[in-house]
């Protein structure tokens, strides 16, 4: 564990993306991450299953800084996240230093919470110049290469309350990727959507996957876009891993009880 933020966990090249180590959430006493220890290798895609309530959530939360460690840490790319070691002592990093960190993370949230009075592009295009200074037209030019990306290059100058819900979330994509995260996390990106909306937003992931080399942590409940795109899927309940595996023994030949349960339910 570094004493100091410009000390990094070991490993050398293989430092992970993301490491969460000894990671405790509580709400008040309810006990929802204890004791978590996990790494996500650089590029990899590791998906989170498992029941409502069982944390999955609270780890991208955790990780965006939307809620605070109880305990433990998160090292991103080797790096404090919030909390590090000083002279043998827990305690908070800077403001500015976590606020630094976070410009390497992106996250597409349930909800699209795109800005309603802004169009499409500036939606993409105001994190990008006020966050990481970038010029307008430097901003302007990669949003709309995103929106080509995500098919909605004639939507520039649209309104989100113009858009679909599909539409909305695939802006909403393109917003997390303009600010080239490291890392990007997926947090149930399809379930307020109609269910005629899904594949459309589930193809431009798969697209995603399949032609960069960023990291991503998923949270879904779409099991067979799991399948496809994680490289690594982990179960959770209670709070805690209790199996991990590759897709294709997760969903075939599951070894926990409560894996099979679950996978049985939802699929």
């Amino acid at each position: 564990m570094p004493d100091t933020e410009n000390e990094t966990v070991p490993g050398g090249t293989d430092v992970p993306a993301l490491r969460f180590e000894n990671v405790v959430k509580k709400f008040g006493e309810n006990v929802v991450l204890n004791d978590l220890n996990f790494d996500v290798r650089k590029g990899e895609r590791v998906t989170l299953i498992g029941p409502s309530g069982s944390g999955k959530t609270t780890i991208l939360r955790l990780v965006m800084t939307l809620e605070e460690l109880t305990g433990g840490f998160i090292y991103v790319d080797g790096k404090p996240l919030t909390h590090e070691l000083r002279d043998g002592r827990r305690v908070e990093r800077r403001p500015k230093d976590v606020a630094k960190m976070t410009t390497m993370i992106g996250m597409v949230f349930q909800q699209f919470n795109l800005f309603p009075n802004m169009s499409v592009l500036e939606n993409i295009t105001e994190a990008p110049v006020h966050v990481l200074g970038k010029s307008k037209e430097e901003a302007d030019r990669r949003a709309r290469e995103l929106l080509d990306l995500v098919g909605l290059g004639d939507k520039a100058d649209a309104h989100p309350t113009r858009l679909s819900g599909g539409q909305q979330q695939r802006v909403a994509i393109a917003r997390a990727l303009a600010m080239d995260p490291e890392i990007l996390l997926l947090d149930e990106v399809t379930s307020a959507l109609d269910p005629e909306l899904v594949g459309e937003v589930l193809t431009v992931l798969r697209d995603i996957a399949r032609n960069t080399d960023i990291t991503m942590l998923i949270v879904t409940h779409e099991m067979q876009f799991a399948a496809e795109v994680s490289n690594r899927v982990l179960m959770f309940d209670g709070g805690r891993i209790i199996e991990e595996a590759s897709p294709d023994v997760m969903f075939s030949d599951p070894k926990q009880q409560r894996t099979k349960d679950f996978l049985q339910a939802v699929l």
